[in-house]
Order: C-alpha cells, then sequence, then structure tokens
C-alpha cells in the first residue's frame, strides 16, 4: 500500500512546488488514485514545468495579452512594431523572434504558423482575453513527448474558463486614446455551461503617428463536466487593424530627424483575423484515459514594413507580407493504468496531425500600401503527423522514469504562382525525425524540507520554411541560393531540484544545455532563408515562490544563459548569437486584503550583445508595473494599472543591422539612397508611463 499512497503523500508534502512562477498561491496540479491506478499526467516531470491558474493571473497589470505568458520564469515578451503583430519572444538565451522556438496551444489549437509570410512559427496572441485565461500549463525543454514543432526551448498550453462565477461588463479607459470594452456572460443548463465574451478596443499609444489599433474579439463555449471527463466546442472570432511606428536607426533620434516616439514610414502597420472553431473531449476511468482534440482555423495577414528605411531612394523600401491560410488537425491520446503489477505504470499512445492550406503566401514592393512589384507568391501545402508513445512507472518510494518516444513526419509541396525570379523556387520537401525522451525523478527527501531531484534529456526540432526548402534562385534577384533542411534538430538535458525549506516557501533549481543544428531563419523581409550555423546555449534558473501569509504573495526568479555559435562568423571572427538576453530577473508582490487587491512587477533585463563580437550590445535597464483594485461593493469594481511605473527610458527592444533615415537617403551619406546601407543601432523605444482605469460591474 505504501506505493499505492506515494503521490497524494508527495503532493501534501510538496505543495506547490510544481506550480507556475505567478501572482498566486501555486499548487500541483491534482493527482488522481483509484483502485491502485493513478493517473500520472499531473506529476511534475521536470523541475521547470508548472501550471499557472486564473486566480494568479487576475492580479497581474498587462500592458498587452501575450504578457500572461510571463508567468514563465525567465520569458521575456516586447514589442518591436505596432499592437496588432506578434510580440518579440525571449527564453533560454534564444531570441525566439515571434516565437520560432516556443509553441503555444489555445485550448488544443496551435498558435505559431508553419511557413509563415513574417517570419516561421509566428505566434500572435492578441487574440487572447485574459479575464477568460481558466489556465496555463508549461513546460520548458524538449522533454515531453506531447511537444513537438517549435517546442525547443518549451511549450505553453493555455485554456479557457469553463464557466464563469458571475458574468461582468468591464469598461477600461487610459492615456493615449485607450479604451476597452469587455463584456462577458454565463448561464449553465443542467450539466451544459454556455460562455460568451465580446471585446472591442482601440490605442494610439504615446506615438507621434497615431496607432489607430482597432480591435474586435468574441468567444463562445459550451462545456460539459471537466477537462478529464467532459467535453468542450469552443467558436473564436478576432480582427484587428493598426498603423505601426517600427524600430528605427538610434541616430534618427539622437540627430533630431524624429523625436523619441516618431516614424519614419506614415503607413506601416497592417490587418489580421484569426477564426477558429475547437472540439474537446475526455474521458477518464480507473482502467485508463482518453482525449480527442479536433480543430478547423482560417487566418490571414496583411502585413506592411520599411524596416530598412531608405537604402534604395526617398520613396521607401516598403513591402507587403501576406498569409492567406486554413489550418487543420487535432490530437488523440489513449492512456492505460497497469496497476500495481507493473508497478504503477500508466502507458500512453497517441496521434498528432495538422495541415496547413495555404492559399496565398507573397511578398511585395509597396509604396504607401500600394503594391507596385510581386517579389514572390507562392501557395503551400503542409501536412505535420506525429505518433506518440509514453511510459511513466513509479520503480520504488524515491524512483520515478518517464520514458517516451516521438516520430515526426511533416511533408510540403510549395508551387510559385507569381515573381520574375521565383517561378523556379517550387517542388516538394519532406522529412522525419524521431525523437527519444527520458526522464528521472528522485525523492522526495526529506531534506531541509521535502526535495525532489530531477534529470530530464530529449531530442527535438523546429520546421523551417518550406519555402527555403526548395529554393532554388534568390526571389529578389534571380542568384543561386542553397536549400535548407526542412527542419533544425535540437538536444537538450537539464539538471534540476524543487524544495520547500520553509512553511510558506517553495523553490526550483535548474541547470540547462542546449544544442541547436542549426540557426536557420527566414527572412521575411527579403523571402529567402538564412543560415547562422550550428549553436550551443547552457544557463542556470531559480525561481521561488512565497506566502508570508494570507493574501500575501512574492515570486521572484532570476535566469542566466550564455549562447554560442559553435563556429565563429568569418566576417568578423565572433562567436555571440545576436540578440540572446544572458540575464533576467523578477520579482512581482501581490496582495488580496478584503476589499484592495493589486500587484507590483518588477522586470531586468541584461545588457546583450547585437551582432557575434559582442561590441556592440544593448543597454540594460529594470521597469515596474503596478495594478491597484478596489471593491466597491461585491458586484462593483474598480482598478488602476500603472504602466512603466518609474517612466524608464529604455528600448523595448535593439538590433544592430543596415538602414538609412530619410534624411540620410536624400542627402546620399553613406551610400543610402543608391542601395548601401549604413550599419548601426536600430531601436524601438519602450512606452512611458501610461495610467489605465477600468471599472467592473458584476451580476
Amino acid at each position: 500500500m505504501q506505493h499505492r499512497l506515494f503521490f497524494p503523500a508527495a503532493l501534501a508534502a510538496l505543495g506547490s512546488v510544481g506550480s507556475a512562477h505567478a501572482a498566486g498561491v501555486p499548487t500541483l496540479q491534482e493527482v488522481t488514485v483509484a483502485s491502485g491506478s493513478k493517473d500520472l499526467t499531473g506529476v511534475a516531470d521536470s523541475a521547470t514545468e508548472g501550471t499557472v491558474t486564473a486566480k494568479q493571473l487576475a492580479n497581474r497589470p498587462l500592458l498587452r495579452p501575450a504578457e500572461g505568458l510571463e508567468t514563465v520564469p525567465g520569458m521575456i515578451v516586447t514589442q518591436h512594431s505596432g499592437d496588432g503583430k506578434a510580440n518579440q519572444y525571449f527564453l533560454r538565451g534564444f531570441n525566439l523572434d515571434h516565437g520560432s522556438d516556443f509553441a503555444t496551444h489555445v485550448m488544443g489549437m496551435p498558435v505559431n504558423m508553419a511557413s509563415h509570410a513574417h517570419g516561421q512559427g509566428y505566434m500572435d496572441l492578441n487574440f487572447l482575453i485574459p479575464e477568460l485565461i481558466g489556465g496555463i500549463q508549461y513546460r520548458k525543454g524538449v522533454y515531453a513527448v506531447e511537444d513537438g514543432d517549435f517546442a525547443t526551448t518549451g511549450a505553453a498550453r493555455i485554456d479557457y474558463l469553463r464557466k464563469l462565477d458571475k458574468s461582468f461588463v468591464e469598461l477600461g479607459m487610459g492615456q493615449h486614446n485607450f479604451r476597452r470594452l469587455l463584456a462577458a456572460g454565463g448561464q449553465s443548463l443542467g450539466d451544459l455551461n454556455l460562455l460568451g465574451a465580446v471585446e472591442v478596443g482601440g490605442y494610439d499609444g504615446p506615438w507621434n503617428q497615431p496607432q489607430n489599433l482597432e480591435k474586435y474579439n468574441g468567444v463562445l463555449r459550451l462545456t460539459s463536466g471537466s477537462a478529464a471527463n467532459g467535453f468542450a466546442l469552443t467558436g473564436m472570432g478576432y480582427k484587428a487593424d493598426w498603423t505601426a511606428t517600427e524600430h528605427v536607426p538610434e541616430r534618427a533620434i539622437t540627430s533630431g530627424e524624429i523625436g523619441r516616439y516618431g516614424a519614419l514610414s506614415p503607413s506601416d502597420g497592417g490587418r489580421t483575423h484569426r477564426h477558429s472553431l475547437s472540439g474537446d473531449w475526455a474521458r477518464t476511468t480507473e482502467a485508463g484515459a482518453s482525449k480527442l482534440n479536433l480543430y478547423v482555423i482560417d487566418y490571414g495577414l496583411n502585413y506592411f514594413a520599411n524596416p530598412s528605411g531608405y537604402i534604395n531612394g526617398v520613396q521607401g523600401d516598403q513591402h507587403e507580407q501576406a498569409d492567406e491560410r486554413t489550418l487543420w488537425g487535432g490530437q488523440v491520446k489513449h492512456s492505460w493504468f497497469l496497476g500495481p503489477q507493473w508497478k504503477d505504470t500508466e502507458l500512453s499512445v497517441g496521434a498528432q496531425l495538422r495541415q496547413d492550406r495555404i492559399g496565398l503566401l507573397g511578398l511585395y514592393a509597396t509604396e504607401n500600401r500600394q503594391r507596385t512589384q510581386t517579389i514572390r507568391e507562392d501557395r503551400i501545402r503542409e501536412t505535420a503527423l506525429a505518433f506518440l508513445l509514453d511510459a511513466r512507472t513509479q520503480w520504488t518510494p524515491w524512483l520515478r522514469s518517464t520514458l517516451g518516444l516521438r516520430r515526426d513526419q511533416i511533408d510540403a509541396r510549395v508551387t510559385p504562382l507569381a515573381g520574375q525570379f521565383n517561378m523556379s523556387n517550387g517542388g516538394d520537401a519532406s522529412v522525419g525525425q524521431t525523437s527519444p525522451k527520458v526522464g528521472l525523478v528522485f525523492g522526495p527527501f526529506d531534506l531541509l524540507g521535502p526535495t525532489e531531484f530531477y534529470a530530464n534529456w530529449g531530442r527535438g526540432f523546429h520546421s523551417n520554411d518550406a519555402r527555403g526548402t526548395t529554393a532554388r534562385s534568390n526571389p529578389q534577384d534571380g542568384s543561386a541560393v542553397d536549400a535548407v533542411p526542412l527542419i533544425v534538430k535540437a538536444k537538450g538535458s537539464e539538471l534540476g531540484v524543487r524544495t520547500a525549506p520553509l512553511k510558506g516557501w517553495h523553490s526550483s533549481l535548474s541547470v540547462w544545455q542546449m544544442d541547436l543544428a542549426s540557426e536557420l531563419v527566414f527572412i521575411g523581409d527579403e523571402g529567402i532563408t538564412e543560415p547562422k550555423g550550428a549553436s550551443r546555449r547552457h544557463g542556470i534558473e531559480w525561481s521561488n515562490y512565497i506566502t508570508p501569509a494570507d493574501g500575501w504573495i512574492v515570486d521572484a526568479d532570476i535566469a542566466w544563459s550564455q549562447a554560442r555559435f559553435k563556429e565563429a562568423n568569418p566576417d568578423n571572427g565572433g562567436r555571440r548569437v545576436p540578440n540572446a538576453i544572458p540575464l533576467t530577473a523578477s520579482l512581482g508582490l501581490i496582495a488580496d486584503r478584503g476589499r484592495w487587491f493589486g500587484g507590483l512587477r518588477l522586470r531586468y533585463l541584461g545588457a546583450y550583445a547585437l551582432e557575434e563580437t559582442g561590441e556592440q550590445k544593448s543597454a540594460a535597464f529594470w521597469m515596474a508595473n503596478l495594478k491597484a483594485g478596489y471593491r466597491i461593493t461585491p458586484q462593483l469594481q474598480v482598478t488602476l494599472d500603472v504602466l512603466n511605473l518609474f517612466d524608464k527610458q529604455a528600448n523595448d527592444i535593439e538590433y544592430w543591422g543596415g538602414a538609412c533615415t530619410r534624411n540620410e537617403a536624400i542627402g546620399g551619406s553613406g551610400g543610402c539612397g543608391a542601395g548601401t546601407a549604413i550599419d548601426g543601432r536600430l531601436v524601438h523605444p519602450l512606452e512611458p508611463r501610461t495610467f489605465r482605469i477600468g471599472l467592473r460591474a458584476s451580476f
């Protein structure tokens, strides 16, 4: 009987050690024990996985919806363009760009876009409604068989609430013409729960050129039962239109050509939409568990940008990236609880299928959003199929293991539609990979407190843009190019520990390493894939959660990493990976005391190399956000958000690269206006201190 009671005892002892870094009381997921069988899916398999609850997100000040992912320890979310575009993400020494090495699913639907017009793995989370998030499950590394494409640094699965305790209407207003209306309601009919929400918003931002963001969002969800025994059917619709102030050469600001929040191009920005329907079904018995998920998504983007400025004349180098696709797929999984005679092993098999039917993938030269030249236009059908095998076993009271095997197969067909130098770039590409996964957990032991030790190893990958795998010529000028592999292989390992040294204090520490076969990136601005060589990263992460008293939460984490190319850049001899942040830290204080509630969060970003030698670096900075709320009555509350509390003047993102300003093109300095750029620092400033007030009425 001792081994049959191990997991409940471990849960009681470890408390919230397995939870997410978030503003709230962390807890391990529930473990079900019935007739000697166990559902081990809620037990932590590594030191760097966890679950964030709705309560933990409620008092977190957010500038953008995607900042909810900053509950993942070490994750940084920024922006270098307008708020209708996917954010920039950073984790574990990776510049994830718009999501190329971190996989996110919302209600079982993949958010990362394969072979996307702007960048591989494009992960636009602007459609999220934070108030409806019921939970975020995250994992780091390549150790889980469920995680496939793009999950080299990790993965997150976001689920919405199955029902609302109270319906509500919330009105938000703030500086720079911020306005937001959110109405959400629910109705229960027996075992059925219907939830609906509508969000309408807009924001001009601090930019001299108003952003004119217009955002429309809607959700309708029908559920029954629980996530383990029940079903959910969800429809979502989102669209946005905006004008962007892109990153600019820093010298344009210091010279006075534009102000700190000025723009060089008057018509950058875009429009996007995402409509989806998804369904989930699950059943759990004493003998096993079954899960099924299906989805279909209609997605589109027309994005206009002028990132290099005026290299080729004062008309500017604006281009449009267009993406029109339908993607569909799903996942099926069945688990058997084998009982004490098999060491309470849970054996799981499953399959995942995804197909992207991209009707139009285009890159065009434009002026003021009017197309002047078709650089390339393609149609792509890309299919990804995976088979999963997983076994979790409790060998002794102090040792359990996870052994997994994942087989992926990706097939793509690229059909060129237009472009003077693009018509020879079509063809088929196919690749497969088998990815073993191993995890060992030792404990719990009673050391300074209940303690578990973890060891993990695995292989994974991220895919490359299918256009790069069939490329023969540069669509810009017709010069010959080398095709690249359809996937980039990754190998990772990790050692970690979770402990609760004192009552109310839970801590985790991990040391990790990651090898990536290539830093290949599809450059959407140019329509080509750029090889950047193999790399190695390693780092240390320490996360802490402290509940000193009822209603008070303190969370703190620090993450250090080092990212290096395995071979030096032949042009400058450097081995540093640009934009890999080596040091991040955060500190949060949450209070919920009767009528008063709120949160204060501080975030630190260390200086990072902008190019391979490390001679050019960004400026390190810290910033703070504050939320304060008061419950006037049980049905009425008011909140105040102060974003960038101390009005820190720093940059959301910095790059090093070639660009030209309008004045430089007119003056012809450095070859600007005649095809030669000036290398320098490209920046997008932090938004200044901003006040936002919200009023919520519940009923």
